[in-house]
């Protein structure tokens, strides 16, 4: 947990789809009641799925 955010997964932003992995895992888990979203890390060129507040997985 980094600034009370969780980080559940990483997806590059290199990748041809672009966001579109991280949007749909963030889609899946909020079907399974987290708050999840997607931010970019440009420092690491990094699609982010995170829940705010430490509500999600380490």
């Amino acid at each position: 947990m980094v600034n009370g955010r969780t980080v559940l997964e990483r997806f590059s932003a290199g990748g041809p789809r672009g966001s579109w992995p991280a949007e749909e895992f963030a889609h899946a888990r909020r079907l399974e009641g987290l708050a999840a979203e997607v931010v970019m890390d440009l420092a690491t060129d990094t699609f982010l799925v995170i829940v705010r507040g430490g509500d999600g997985i380490e």
